[in-house]
């Protein structure tokens, strides 16, 4: 079976972060390794992880030697990295248990190495686990393909489903940006050409309305938008704000769900 590197960014994730892990311990595809950074927790998230690594041995903490963000912190994580795949998940989200085996399958035979899937959406108080989630009707449902055009007006890919070949496109970090870096990876892989196709089946269960994030006010994203399409993608002015203005819909609509 091959291995999956699964990539975790914790920061003050103590209440969430049980249950994140331990959505990935329970996939029915067992081979796999957890490789989690701490940037600098300050409310006990390391000395749980400590636990959770003592009860399981695919449970690979590491403290960042200084908060570097999120994008460092999974960085991180990839360089330990020893699978074929790279996957990712936050330490609020989950994994339903057969997510994993199911896109693994759905890899083999897509014809590309960037793959993801449909999410479940819950809300940010739910303390449950995964195993105790009940489907709520509340999904985002992953288009079948979407090519790097498509992608610079919306990303389509949640990062808690995404997952790459290793083998293919070799180990690819996250850019270091406060915002929207896993969002510049998809698009990094895709710029050639390569498409990223989607299990459409929902596998992943996702925290609505996250107290204190960014994401959950959409005008300030707009400013980490504008930075990934000008300096990373090297987009016009014009292209770019076309995008941003296709980005700014379709966030809007995904936000209703």
């Amino acid at each position: 079976m091959p291995l999956v590197s699964v990539v975790m960014p914790v920061h003050n994730s103590a209440a969430t972060l049980g249950p994140a892990v331990r959505s990935v311990l329970a996939q029915t595809h067992t081979d796999l390794e957890l490789l989690i950074t701490d940037d600098v927790s300050s409310d006990g998230s390391m000395d749980l992880l400590g636990e959770l690594a003592r009860q399981d041995e695919r449970v690979l903490p590491e403290a960042a030697v200084r908060q570097g963000g999120a994008a460092q912190a999974r960085n991180l994580a990839i360089a330990r990295a020893r699978g074929d795949y790279i996957a990712f998940l936050d330490s609020d989200d989950m994994w339903l248990p057969t997510k994993v085996e199911k896109q693994l399958a759905f890899a083999a035979t897509a014809g590309t190495p960037l793959t993801f899937t449909s999410y479940y959406k819950m809300d940010a108080l739910y303390a449950g686990e995964a195993a105790d989630f009940v489907p709520n009707g509340r999904v985002v449902w992953a288009p079948e393909r979407v090519d790097h055009s498509a992608m610079l007006v919306q990303d389509h890919i949640g990062a808690l489903t995404a997952m790459y070949d290793r083998k293919v496109v070799g180990t690819r970090l996250m850019p270091d940006m406060p915002k929207r870096q896993d969002y510049a990876l998809w698009l990094s892989i895709m710029r050639d050409g390569t498409p990223a196709r989607a299990l459409r089946d929902p596998l992943a269960v996702y925290r609505a309305q996250r107290a204190g994030s960014l994401s959950s006010n959409k005008l300030s994203l707009v400013p980490y938008n504008w930075n990934l399409y000008r300096r990373h993608e090297q987009l016009s002015v014009f292209r770019s704000a076309r995008a941003l203005a296709g980005a700014a819909w379709h966030s809007e609509r995904k936000s209703r769900i």
